[in-house]
């Protein structure tokens, strides 16, 4: 036991010896690691250094290099972009500078047309200062009017409307009768234009003057009322005319004026029978009267359309018995044509046998052999 004992104590001394001496072994060879990796990575870090010094100065150089390219691209786009401001500037103000000289010119030139219009418009109105003229003037335009609206054959100028009577309205619409033969029924149509009577009221109106206002309104309300009166004294004459006459008023600012005031327009539809227009209303009442005239021409037409269809069938009719015979012929026809076919079969079958007979012997058979045949005209026996 105690020598086991001593072996035991003996294996434990050398196994701590061991183990001390590879302690002092891995410290050594740790201190030789660690002052190798010291080495090792002051020279890494010197190489990087190194590295980032070269990199560092690389890149400073290239920044200058892109800094200087960058500044040339610059002045140059600048060049450039300042080049196209002046072309275009100058396109612009040229354009510009042009149109503004076309407008001025164009100014000038109306300039010259307001004075042209202002020297006419004086013109016009020393026309229509003068009573017989402002007449003319109404009468034109009511017949432009109506020769714009109207066919020649719905309208008449200068129509005396009342049988026995010399009084003549300027225009009157043509109305058809009850039947063809029948002599038409007119509406008159008579152009007035009380311009002094309304010139009045409108200069009233522009001094703020209501009494002169009220006064020339007054006056122009009987002037049309005296108007109306004497269309309807003179014109309207059923059944030759129609119970009603138009009193046109050329102008709208005078046909606005009479429908401004207050019942003027009922009062001469009611007591006169008169019915006043403007340019516009007129060529409305117009509108309404073609839709009337085409009315009477599509009912005209239509028993018109009736007659020629009662006549096509009664010449249908006759057609059809034409046919009918035409048919019955065409029939015969067709019979002896079946019959010529006959024939014409029948001698095919007798001209198959004649190929190869000879000419005498076909003839014969044919029953067309009539003797020698006769000497010619150039027969030298003659």
């Amino acid at each position: 036991m105690n020598r086991l004992r001593e072996d035991i104590d003996r294996l434990e001394r050398g196994m701590r010896e061991e183990i001390r001496g590879s302690r002092q072994e891995n410290t050594t060879a740790l201190d030789g690691i660690r002052a190798q990796l010291a080495a090792q990575l002051e020279s890494v870090q010197l190489t990087t250094n190194n590295r980032l010094g070269e990199v560092r100065l690389t890149l400073e150089g290239r920044l200058k290099e892109l800094q200087t390219e960058n500044a040339s691209k610059l002045d140059q786009m600048r060049q450039t972009v300042d080049e196209k401001l002046q072309s275009t500037l100058q396109t612009r103000l040229d354009a510009s500078f042009k149109q503004v000289s076309e407008r001025l010119e164009q100014v000038h030139r109306g300039l010259g047309e307001m004075q042209s219009l202002a020297v006419g418009v004086g013109d016009l109105k020393r026309v229509l200062g003068n009573v017989k003229t402002r007449g003319i003037f109404g009468e034109v335009q009511l017949a432009a009017i109506l020769e714009e609206m109207l066919t020649p054959d719905q309208y008449g100028a200068n129509i005396a409307t009342r049988p026995g009577s010399n009084d003549r309205v300027e225009f009157a619409i043509r109305l058809p009768g009850r039947k063809d033969d029948e002599t038409p029924v007119w509406i008159p149509v008579d152009a007035k234009f009380p311009r002094e009577d309304y010139e009045r009221l409108l200069d009233a109106q522009e001094r703020a003057d209501a009494e002169a206002a009220a006064a020339a309104g007054a006056a122009l309300e009987r002037r049309l009322k005296d108007e109306a009166k004497s269309i309807a004294q003179k014109y309207v004459s059923p059944p030759h005319t129609t119970d009603f006459a138009i009193l046109f008023l050329p102008t709208e600012g005078l046909f606005a004026e009479a429908l401004r005031r207050p019942g003027l327009v009922e009062s001469l539809q009611r007591e006169y029978r008169v019915m006043v227009t403007g340019p516009t209303t007129l060529a409305a009442t117009l509108n309404s009267l073609k839709m009337g005239f085409r009315t009477l021409a599509i009912e005209k037409r239509s028993s018109e359309v009736w007659r020629v269809l009662g006549a096509v069938k009664t010449e249908f009719g006759k057609f059809g018995d034409v046919l009918a015979k035409t048919r019955k012929k065409l029939d015969e026809a067709s019979n002896i044509i079946d019959g010529a076919g006959t024939r014409s079969r029948a001698i095919e079958r007798k001209l198959k046998g004649v190929e190869g007979l000879g000419e005498q012997d076909a003839l014969r058979m044919l029953g067309l052999d009539s003797g020698p045949e006769p000497a010619g005209e150039d027969d030298p026996q003659e």
